[in-house]
């Protein structure tokens, strides 16, 4: 089966970044994309966490991006499994990169975000169990996590080149606008989460 841009969650948002002078494909909540080619995938993490999977032998490699671990979240069950899970999120992403030609046993991890960073989450420890979660799978999937940066109160932009493996990350000290915060509730939202406020 072939995965392309028109199916749910795929990234959709793929443009020419001009700072790398490659495209790129921005993730947001509920998103993952995957490739070959020599590109960039970007997403901002708040209390979400992203893992960046690679197959280091042939340099094919995605990202996603997902704020609910498991099922054990307080929630409305009526969203959908893939908008609802990590476990989701990584079993999809996983399976995708298989169907393209990676090998598990060339699979490496970078995992990225899980910070404290959205008012009313404090209580459920969402970023935390979030981390948890993607270091308690990758480690019963058997794939070695060759990075982190986890947890923390600050968000963070991420920056994939999945060829490479390389990943650079830019903590965001200072929200110059609401557009994390709002679209991380939005998400939140539409996952029906309960959220303690």
């Amino acid at each position: 089966m072939t995965w392309d841009a028109g199916e749910e969650h795929f990234a959709s948002n793929v443009y020419y970044d001009a700072s790398f002078h490659c495209d790129a494909a921005k993730l947001l909540p509920g998103e993952y994309y995957y490739t070959q080619k020599d590109m960039l995938i970007v997403t901002v993490l708040g209390s979400c966490v992203s893992a960046c999977i690679r197959d280091k032998i042939r340099a094919i490699g995605g990202m996603n991006h997902f704020m609910l671990p498991d099922a054990g979240m307080p929630m409305n069950n009526s969203a959908s499994p893939s908008m609802r899970y990590g476990v989701h999120a990584m079993d999809i992403l996983i399976e995708k990169l298989l169907q393209a030609g990676a090998k598990r046993e060339n699979l490496e991890a970078k995992v990225f975000g899980g910070g404290n960073v959205l008012q009313g989450f404090g209580t459920m420890n969402v970023g935390e169990r979030n981390a948890e979660f993607v270091l308690n799978y990758l480690d019963a999937a058997k794939i070695p996590v060759a990075s982190q940066d986890l947890n923390g109160a600050h968000p963070r932009k991420v920056y994939f080149f999945p060829r490479t493996g390389k990943v650079l990350v830019r903590k965001i000290k200072e929200l110059r606008n609401a557009t994390l915060v709002e679209r991380e509730s939005e998400y939140a939202k539409r996952l029906k989460l309960k959220v303690a406020g």
